[in-house]
Order: C-alpha cells, then structure tokens, then sequence
C-alpha cells in the first residue's frame, strides 16, 4: 500500500512522463530526463514502476484523466446545437494557443504504442471509451431536453464526432493551421444538427 506521501511522489513522476512523452514520445523519453523532471532518483521511479510501459499505461490514464476534465464541464452544459458549437470554439482555441503543437496526447500515445504494447492499446481504448462517454451523455442529455429527434443515434454521433476531433487535430498539428480542425468539428455538427428539433440550430 502506498503511503500518502509516497503517492504524491508517484504523482509527480507521472505528471512529469506525461509532458515528457507529449514533447518527445515514449521511445525518446530517458530515465535521466525522467529523474531531472520529476526530481526523483532512479531508484523511486523503479520502486512504483516495473518500466518504462508501465510508466507508459500510468501516463495513459493521467491524459485520460486530463481530457476527460477538460471537456466533461464543457459537455456537461449542452442544451443545443449553438452551445455545440460553442464547444468546438473552446477546442480549435486551445489548440490554437498550444500553436498546434502536440496535437491530442492520447491520439499521439496511441500512434505510438499501439501495435507494440497490448497493455497500452487496451489502455488508450478505456480513454477513448471514456472520452466518447463524455460526449456521448452531452449529446444525450441534448435528446432528453428534446433539442435532438428521438431516432438519434447518439452513439454513433459521438464516435463520428471524437473522430472527427482526432483527425482534425492531427491535420491541424501538421499544418499549424485550425482549418482542418475547425471543418471537421463543423462539419460533423452540421451533421449533428440535421437531427436538431425545429428552432435548435
């Protein structure tokens, strides 16, 4: 069992992995760049972490953590499609002030590792999962306000909209331009609000 103390030092090594592998990926972030970070020696990353992929999977459920927090508010307050809108705003601006750069840390963990560490492809899969949740339930408690129609198939509107996120995103860190980003939410809204009710758009 961990001691409180000894969980603040864990924390701190994985908020400290979770920017380094953001910045310079998973394969390019050392032990020593590690223990600089964090201000840890390498025993102390070695007592809370069997390796680097276990250190790997903690960083997928900090980003998780982070994204899920950073939207679940946003999402959370849906009461039509304008305030969907208002949500991508709130996505192409933070990326606009990261200058694109990075682009989404899951998607990046994801591209990755996922076709060499089932653990971490399992793990990415629950952030997904837990992301599509979050805007999922938006987009249900919209349907439940009746500013969607009954036969919306708010799952799959959720999918086709984290998807159209990830790529946008990508695309945008690529260019270092919001326009990919920016059409791709908008377009999946417009999309999305074809099963507006009338009067919600």
């Amino acid at each position: 069992m961990i001691t409180r103390k000894g969980q603040v030092t864990r924390d701190r090594i994985v908020a400290a992995a979770a920017g380094l592998m953001y910045q310079q990926g998973v394969a390019g972030t050392s032990t020593e760049d590690l223990q600089a970070a964090a201000e840890v020696s390498a025993s102390q990353i070695y007592h809370y972490f069997d390796g680097k992929d276990s250190l790997a999977c903690a960083v997928i459920g900090h980003w998780s953590d982070t994204l899920v927090g950073f939207h679940q508010p946003l999402l959370a307050r849906l009461d039509d499609i304008g305030a969907l809108r208002s949500w991508a705003e709130a996505i192409v601006e933070s990326a606009r002030a990261n200058d694109f750069r990075g682009g989404c840390p899951l998607g990046s963990l994801a591209s990755e590792l996922a076709d060499r560490d089932e653990a971490a492809r399992v793990d990415v899969v629950v952030g997904y999962r837990r992301w599509q949740g979050v805007i999922r339930d938006g987009l249900f408690a919209m349907k439940a306000r009746g500013s969607l129609v009954d036969d919306a198939d708010v799952d799959e509107l959720a999918m086709a909209l984290l998807a159209a996120l990830q790529g946008g995103l990508l695309l945008s860190k690529a260019l270092r331009d919001a326009e990919p980003l920016r059409v791709a939410l908008n377009t999946t809204i417009d999309h999305i609000a074809s099963f507006a009710t009338t009067g919600t758009d």
